[in-house]
């Protein structure tokens, strides 16, 4: 092999370390992220859309959206503060409500019809809020927003989660997205 030959070949295998030392690999998934809505742990917030029926008073049944401030204005009893609730804490608090001298023994059930939005910002197309959908993963979500743009790391992505205390956490684009979820897509460095 000749001196240039060999000054070729050793070029290219330092190139390939380099590249190789370079690349990064996406995060493993963080165990701390909830993954899957369940009416059973999810905790109600702005924008949420729920469904209220009370057993054998069709005029206090009906669809109710949770206000700027997180409350509902149910007839009867007036304000409820339904922010930070499951579905089923939401219904034992309307039920005492009830029971605290208008209906005797009232049964109540609530269910979610919507869900409040994500959020999707930085490295995309269509910056800005979408409605959830469940299963959604942030992939799907970049999907929604137009795809990446020509800068838009690929493989993980930045969520801040209010359910698990506004932290930001780095995760690959597989993790579901929740609603409420803020997702960033940041800057790949080239």
């Amino acid at each position: 092999m000749t001196l240039p030959a060999l000054l070729r070949y050793l070029s290219l295998g330092f190139v390939c370390i380099f590249l190789n030392a370079c690349a990064t690999q996406p995060p493993q998934a963080v165990e701390t992220l909830v993954s899957d809505v369940s009416e059973a742990t999810y905790l109600l917030g702005t924008g949420d859309k729920v469904n209220i029926k009370v057993f054998r008073e069709d005029n206090l049944t009906g669809d109710f959206q949770l206000d700027d401030n997180g409350v509902i204005s149910f007839p009867l009893v007036g304000v409820v503060e339904a922010r930070g609730l499951t579905p089923r804490q939401l219904e034992d608090t309307l039920s005492k409500k009830l029971a605290a001298g208008f209906l005797k023994d009232p049964v109540v059930t609530v269910q979610v019809l919507s869900y409040r939005p994500f959020y999707i910002l930085g490295e995309v197309k269509n910056p800005g809020s979408y409605p959830y959908v469940t299963g959604i993963t942030i992939e799907n979500a970049v999907a929604l927003a137009g795809g990446h743009t020509y800068r838009g790391r690929k493989d993980v992505a930045t969520v801040t989660r209010a359910a698990e205390g506004s932290t930001e956490q780095t995760v690959p684009v597989g993790t579901k997205v929740l609603p409420g979820d803020v997702i960033t897509i940041k800057e790949r460095y080239f």
